[in-house]
């Protein structure tokens, strides 16, 4: 059940990212507090990892994501976006799903060029930003959110 909800928050990360290459604070900051309240009462996180886990996740997760911030190839919602991850999982979850966003980004970009002009014009509409062409900097959400979902069958 916790892995669902986990699934659908970030399909609307994932979502308002790609449509508007932004991922509103109340999305990341406000399943971090969550998970962090749940975190502090529970002792474990929402898919049972204890607490020192979670702690050992949120270091990874700003070692992952603060130098691509600094070099400006993340954004600042996608460093709360793995934070909030890594306080709702554990490191294992959260290196599995970067390592699967860095995977699906990188058959993205080989694909979307072949593929893009057979898209309907809607869809590439609502995916603007993912256009490989428009920017050097995809939305990263959608990327994490196939990244979460692999990991979630791998280890599950």
């Amino acid at each position: 059940m916790q892995s669902f909800v986990v699934l659908i928050w970030l399909t609307l990360c994932a979502a308002q990212d790609a449509r508007q290459r932004h991922i509103g604070n109340g999305l990341t900051l406000g399943v971090t507090g969550l998970a962090l309240v749940y975190l502090l009462i529970t002792g474990h996180t929402w898919l049972g990892a204890e607490a020192l886990q979670a702690v050992w996740a949120l270091l990874l997760a700003l070692v992952l994501c603060l130098p691509g911030y600094l070099l400006k190839r993340f954004g600042a919602g996608d460093v709360k976006l793995m934070t909030a991850l890594a306080l709702a999982t554990d490191g294992a979850h959260l290196l599995g799903a970067f390592i699967g966003a860095a995977l699906s980004s990188a058959i993205w970009l080989l694909l979307v060029p072949k593929l893009w002009l057979h898209m309907s014009q809607r869809l590439r509409e609502h995916l603007r930003y993912m256009q490989p062409e428009k920017s050097k900097k995809l939305p990263f959400a959608p990327f994490v959110l196939i990244g979460t979902m692999l990991t979630l069958l791998w280890i599950h």
